[in-house]
């Protein structure tokens, strides 16, 4: 997993999450911010996440609220400085026929509407062509994003994947490519890597650190030195690009949710 701010704690029996509970916090610069609590059994540390959705702040069972509230009074500063990175993206929906561009691979594309019969969208030498029937509604056009993103991504894996398998002790049991709300990837203990689809948006440098990241944990499912040795094995810039995703990271996020979600 990259980039959470957390404690690890025993691992509590799995249940489903409780409700979240929003609770006002003061931080040093005199702002109050609502961070969303969430109880949860399955979790195993505390975890504090700024998204577009704002702050959480994610608890095991376990954990007293006094232990919670030193938590969140100790990386306040953390928090001030994630909440003032947050992209300014602008909400509008692309809205047909108006002359666009959709971020791929740490550029602007074209975007150019055509009418046909289903709605999808392919990529060729003059940009993005986005095909949608007369009368389709925004859930198709967005439906259309989703999988013309998933198809590019799952492209780049396609290329990078074989020039890593061969060092590693067994494959992937499955790729999911999927909106994450704060990660970058992670690895299941069956095997299943996720990857956040955000990533294909942005430059194609820091999407494939985070498939060595994640591929690396086959190896070492933790981060101690020995993992950061495979990964610096394996992309000797890996710091260059945990740089970038931290200051472009939560805008490639935003941009995804903008044309799918």
């Amino acid at each position: 997993m990259l980039d959470a701010m957390f404690f690890r704690l025993a691992r509590p029996t799995p249940d489903k999450p409780a409700p979240p509970d929003i609770r006002p916090m003061g931080l040093a610069d005199g702002r109050q911010v609502d961070v969303r609590w969430v109880r949860d059994a399955r979790s195993r540390r505390l975890r504090l996440i700024v998204s577009e959705k704002g702050a959480r702040l994610t608890l095991p069972r376990s954990v007293s609220e006094r232990a919670a509230l030193a938590f969140l009074h100790e990386h306040r500063d953390w928090l001030a400085h994630q909440l003032d990175r947050q992209p300014n993206v602008s909400a509008e929906p692309l809205q047909r026929g108006v002359e666009a561009s959709l971020p791929l691979r740490g550029q602007p594309v074209p975007l150019h509407w055509r009418e046909g019969r289903y709605a999808r969208a392919e990529l060729r030498d003059e940009g993005v062509v986005l095909q949608l029937p007369e009368r389709a509604s925004d859930a198709q056009l967005k439906s259309a994003l989703r999988d013309f993103y998933t198809q590019q991504a799952r492209q780049d894996l396609g290329a990078w994947l074989p020039r890593y398998l061969p060092g590693l002790p067994r494959a992937p049991l499955a790729f999911k490519l999927r909106p994450l709300s704060s990660l970058w990837g992670s690895l299941s203990p069956g095997d299943a890597l996720s990857l956040d689809l955000s990533l294909v948006l942005g430059r194609p440098a820091a999407f494939e650190y985070v498939l060595v990241h994640e591929l690396c944990h086959l190896i070492h499912a933790n981060h101690s030195p020995r993992f950061w040795r495979e990964v610096e094995a394996r992309w000797p810039r890996w710091r260059d690009e945990r740089t970038y995703l931290r200051g472009d990271g939560l805008s490639l996020k935003a941009q995804l949710a903008r044309f799918i979600a």
